[in-house]
């Protein structure tokens, strides 16, 4: 089983930069790719930034050239650096990872959700 813990939400106002972290424990095989989505109230989950093993790196519009994705491997770790927010970027964010896990003698992709941090943006 893999776990993944988020941190870094909050409260901050217009302007102002926060860092999301996402760690993973347990048994990781290999990894596919990680990323972050977020859901406002009300509205779907929509996919923000996803950054793959081999360190592609994909953005949703709204969030080009204020969002950066990144990850550190040796701390089975994604990050989420958010600068310039703005109201519209308050949601909760959730990352997820697609990972390869052995399960007896065989290995299988699996999705693995973190439960969620909320971001608010708010003068």
């Amino acid at each position: 089983q893999v776990q993944l813990v988020e941190s870094g939400g909050g409260l901050v106002q217009p302007g102002d930069s926060l860092r999301l972290s996402c760690a993973a424990s347990g048994s990781i095989f290999s990894i596919y790719k990680m990323g972050w989505y977020r859901q406002a109230p009300g509205k779907q989950r929509d996919m923000v930034a996803i950054i793959t093993s081999g360190d592609n790196a994909n953005y949703a519009d709204a969030v080009k050239g204020r969002f950066s994705i990144s990850k550190d491997n040796s701390k089975n770790t994604v990050y989420l650096q958010m600068n310039s927010l703005k109201p519209e970027d308050t949601a909760v964010y959730y990352c997820k990872w697609t990972v390869v896990v052995v399960v007896g003698i065989g290995r299988y992709s699996r999705d693995y959700w973190g439960q969620g941090t909320q971001v608010t943006v708010s003068s």
